[in-house]
């Protein structure tokens, strides 16, 4: 998308309770020619009134905010049941990664660290917002690794998975380690076009909103390093 090629811009919310941080997102934001900022935030229920008034198509929001959190934020945002769900952007620091595994699960589409540089976050923001779940492969192997007994409840069930063909499953496994569709494309042998097809299959039929909630319903199941 591009605003000199005649396209809307991007139009972002941002959610921070760090001044100086918030700061620094919207002036990397707002000094591209395909975003823009219209809102800014320093706690959850301000984000929530905001993304109801503004509509952002990518909502960078911050963990621990006052008066109502990040994952709290996300949920009524983006959550299950959400008719119309924002598309949210968690940023936090990496002592933090606990945390971003609820967030993910609440509905996020995404993460990136703090400390991330600014041509990263830029490209976040397009990721996202273009449709695509963000998940850096190195932060997603440890973080949901790390993590991964969190999130296996007895909610879901293996016969689930009869609806995918063995390289359906294959690809599911390599998503849940956190690799890029170009990194499964080289370790399968096939291209990233097929990957594509597949990860939208994947979806499809399991009824997952996103390449987030596939790894995580992945790692719910035990999944990694069995398939």
């Amino acid at each position: 998308m591009s605003a000199e090629d005649g396209d809307a811009p991007i139009r972002v919310l941002v959610c921070d309770d760090q001044d100086l941080v918030r700061t620094g997102f919207v002036t990397i934001v707002d000094a591209q020619p395909d975003l823009e900022v219209v809102g800014e935030a320093a706690d959850g229920r301000t984000a929530i009134r905001l993304a109801e008034q503004h509509h952002p198509d990518v909502v960078i929001m911050d963990i621990r905010m006052p008066r109502m959190d990040g994952i709290e934020a996300t949920r009524s945002m983006a959550g299950p049941g959400v008719s119309d769900p924002a598309k949210v952007l968690i940023v936090t620091t990496f002592n933090l990664d606990v945390l971003v595994l609820d967030a993910l699960r609440a509905g996020a589409s995404g993460f990136l660290l703090k400390d991330a540089r600014p041509a990263e976050l830029l490209h976040a923001i397009r990721t996202v917002a273009a449709g695509e779940a963000l998940l850096s492969p190195t932060v997603t192997r440890a973080l949901i690794g790390r993590y991964a007994e969190r999130v296996r409840p007895a909610d879901r069930d293996h016969r689930e998975l009869d609806a995918l063909t063995a390289r359906e499953r294959e690809v599911l496994a390599l998503i849940a380690e956190g690799l890029s569709n170009a990194e499964i494309a080289l370790a399968l042998v096939i291209s990233h076009e097929t990957v594509k097809t597949y990860v939208s299959r994947i979806l499809g039929k399991l009824n997952l909103r996103d390449r987030v909630q596939a790894v995580v319903l992945a790692h719910r199941l035990g999944l990694t390093g069995d398939m």
